[in-house]
């Protein structure tokens, strides 16, 4: 593999050809190397990349992956991923070949995970754990699926994490009904959470609401798109997933309580958004209304969740709130039903009647009288 020294300005360069993806003969150069070792050592690399040899690295491999699926994913699902593959996967494995990283190599690293503590001593939550582990099974997966790597050491070095956090926090009803007098002084802060508490949905969802998403003939807000920030930039996506494209009911105080807010904001366009205000603003509205009005500090996420078990209980289907809130019912089923303590203790008690009702029925015919001849 040659390189070439460039005498006028000292430095070396590489030109040869190669085949690109469509087969077409290509001619490739390149400038500047100091050195005729980094010369040669860059056009390997290069061409690795070019032919999806499992012999690159996976910094390298990186690359491929990223034009590969980049264009698919939605920007802030992307940034995610990069984030945590540049920050968590590339330090460690960037430098190995695909095809050298082994099982054993895996669960060197997820001892390293779980052993790690912050400057406070606290370790990585199990279901952060768990999605690092996922995008790393996720780069092997593709090159299992499309460049032809052998197979997927991550899924034989086991799980690492799990999806059970700790356990979800939520506000009763009365508990909201403490908090929401505390926001009356500020009415972007007191709509924002009247439509995250009763309808149920994301913050990014409120975020992008605009006039036109709201029918109050029918009282109804249609869920068609997201709000993000992404490295400064005011991003709309779709919602999360399909099924979170949907049309919400609201209940017919806050659908007037919408209509009022709606007309009060002078030069508002239709398309223009309702909630132009960020996550640390709302964050920092509950942490002053939770000091005003004494009741516990839930995530903003958790009034999602308190919604959810409101409606189980008040005896609604896993299918109905999925529908209402953009999850799958098994979704519901799994996540939810544990929220609201009552829903288990009347399941107890009800149980218990059944048991001694068996019990007495047992007890019943154990008192008989023998028949007569």
């Amino acid at each position: 593999m040659p390189a070439y020294k460039d005498k006028n300005k000292g430095t070396w360069y590489v030109s040869f050809h190669y085949f690109d993806w469509t087969g077409k003969n290509v001619r490739k150069m390149k400038r500047g190397f100091a050195t005729k070792k980094e010369a040669q050592e860059w056009e390997e690399s290069f061409l690795r990349t070019k032919a999806a040899s499992m012999d690159m690295t996976l910094a390298e491999f990186y690359t491929v992956y990223e034009k590969d699926v980049r264009p698919k994913l939605k920007e802030n699902t992307w940034w995610s991923k990069e984030h945590i593959i540049r920050t968590k996967l590339i330090p460690y494995f960037g430098s190995r070949k695909m095809v050298d990283i082994t099982v054993r190599d895996i669960i060197k690293w997820q001892n390293e995970m779980r052993e790690y503590r912050d400057p406070a001593g606290k370790p990585y939550s199990p279901t952060y754990l768990k999605t690092v582990q996922a995008q790393l099974s996720c780069l092997f997966n593709h090159a299992v699926r499309f460049y032809e790597l052998p197979s997927n050491p991550v899924h034989k070095a086991g799980a690492l994490g799990s999806e059970d956090s700790e356990e979800m926090l939520f506000w009763t009803k009365e508990e909201y009904l403490q908090f929401i007098p505390t926001m009356a002084n500020k009415p972007y802060s007191y709509y924002a959470f009247e439509l995250l508490y009763w309808c149920g949905i994301r913050m990014g969802e409120l975020r992008a609401l605009t006039a036109e998403d709201f029918d109050f003939e029918k009282n109804i807000v249609s869920i068609t798109k997201s709000y993000q920030k992404i490295k400064g930039r005011d991003v709309i996506t779709k919602p999360k997933t399909k099924k979170s494209t949907r049309k919400v009911y609201m209940p017919e105080q806050v659908a007037r309580e919408m209509e009022d807010f709606i007309s009060s904001i002078y030069g508002l366009q239709p398309d223009e958004r309702l909630f132009p205000i960020s996550k640390s603003y709302l964050h920092h509205e509950m942490d002053r209304g939770v000091k005003a009005c004494g009741v516990k500090r839930i995530r903003i996420h958790d009034l999602r969740h308190s919604h959810v078990s409101l409606l189980i209980n008040m005896g609604f289907s896993a299918l109905a709130i999925g529908n209402r809130v953009g999850h799958e019912s098994e979704k519901i089923t799994y996540r939810y039903a544990h929220l609201f303590p009552s829903v288990q203790d009347d399941m107890a008690e009800a149980l218990d009647e059944e048991w001694k009702e068996g019990f007495d029925v047992r007890e019943e015919e154990g008192r008989q009288e023998p028949m007569e001849e």
